[in-house]
């Protein structure tokens, strides 16, 4: 019988990896690098929305402001060179003549302005930017108020705006009067002595007597005990 040769194995050569491959994925891997190092980082909203409040907040308004101004205030050729005090006597031009006088009365201080108006009511007539009747409500109050006007029979010839400051309602109340009796008379001068006459142009002096140590009040002392 014929016998069967062996069959030889030929050992195969193992296959090298595709050099191009490795390369497109080298490739690849430095582009996704370069694109993360180009893209800026992601700010949380909270930190975005302080930083707008904190940096762009003020810009926006500050701008804002200087178009208001611009708008408001546009300088003029004809007043470049007008000076300050002209622009003030301008502007009191406009507001009218007024007669000024500063009243006092324990700690109250009142600025009085009276502007000769003879078709004036009583909305013409304000304290602190509120209507006078209800700034002093009371119908005493009132009386007493309008007491220099009364006696000089210029009831409802004149607006007025005053501002009061410090003190209290009955303070506020006679400041106010002695300062219009003090407007009157800047008025028209021959109305003083009928004012003086009626003890509305003196200034009361009379204050609140400080408390002293040991005592309860300016004068109050505590019982005496004789044992």
């Amino acid at each position: 019988m014929a016998t069967k040769e062996p069959k030889k194995t030929v050992k195969k050569p193992a296959k090298k990896a595709a050099p191009k491959a490795t390369k497109v994925k080298a490739v690849k891997k430095a582009k996704v690098e370069k694109v993360k190092a180009e893209k800026p980082a992601k700010v949380a909203p909270k930190v975005e929305k302080a930083v707008e409040k904190e940096i762009i907040a003020p810009v926006v308004e500050a701008q804002e402001k200087v178009e208001k101004v611009e708008k408001v205030h546009p300088v003029k050729s004809s007043e470049a060179g007008i000076s300050q005090g002209e622009i003030i006597s301008r502007g009191k031009e406009k507001l009218g003549k007024y007669f000024y006088a500063v009243g006092r009365r324990k700690t109250s201080v009142a600025q009085i302005r009276l502007f000769e108006n003879e078709k004036a009511t009583d909305a013409d007539l304000i304290v602190n930017g509120k209507k006078l009747k209800e700034y002093f409500p009371t119908a005493s109050m009132q009386n007493n108020l309008f007491s220099p006007l009364k006696a000089v029979g210029m009831m409802g010839k004149f607006r007025m705006t005053a501002i009061v400051r410090g003190g209290g309602v009955t303070g506020q109340l006679e400041a106010v009067r002695l300062g219009i009796a003090r407007a009157l008379v800047k008025y028209n001068e021959t109305w003083k002595k009928s004012l003086k006459d009626l003890g509305l142009m003196t200034r009361d002096s009379r204050e609140v007597e400080r408390k002293k140590a040991g005592l309860k009040k300016a004068r109050k002392a505590p019982q005496w005990a004789k044992r």
